[in-house]
């Protein structure tokens, strides 16, 4: 699963820097030493503003700061925060980080942690 992130402040004006963070998982998630977080923030009208990516550690922890974007509508935002370039969810039934388990798994069908972030001017 992705980690559990968080978006301060929560009511932003463009031009104004957001953080977007997440505490270390405790589940062991082994992410490796060159793990990646993608961010991806989506205004309010469904354009994609910020869709980057920045470092993790190896247990899913990060901090990424961005300035809201001029160009960004006002309203409602959508922030997520996923691993990079790692299947978490795969609605096929194909689990590419444990390919090598005994028992196969099977995923159901599930949906990105999205964070709200409200957009002035």
């Amino acid at each position: 699963m992705p980690p559990l992130h968080s978006v301060s402040p929560a009511t932003a004006t463009t031009g104004e820097t957001v953080t977007v963070q997440a505490q270390d998982a405790e589940c062991d998630p082994r992410y490796g030493d060159s793990a990646r977080i993608q961010v991806i923030v989506t205004d309010s009208v469904g354009k994609k503003v910020i869709d980057t990516t920045a470092p993790m550690n190896d247990a899913g922890g990060f901090s990424f700061s961005f300035e809201v974007p001029e160009e960004a509508a006002t309203g409602k935002a959508a922030v997520e925060a996923y691993p990079h370039n790692v299947d978490w969810c795969d609605d096929t039934g194909t689990n590419n980080r444990v390919s090598e388990a005994d028992l196969p798994l099977i995923r159901a069908s599930c949906a990105a942690r999205v964070e709200p972030l409200t957009i002035t001017r």
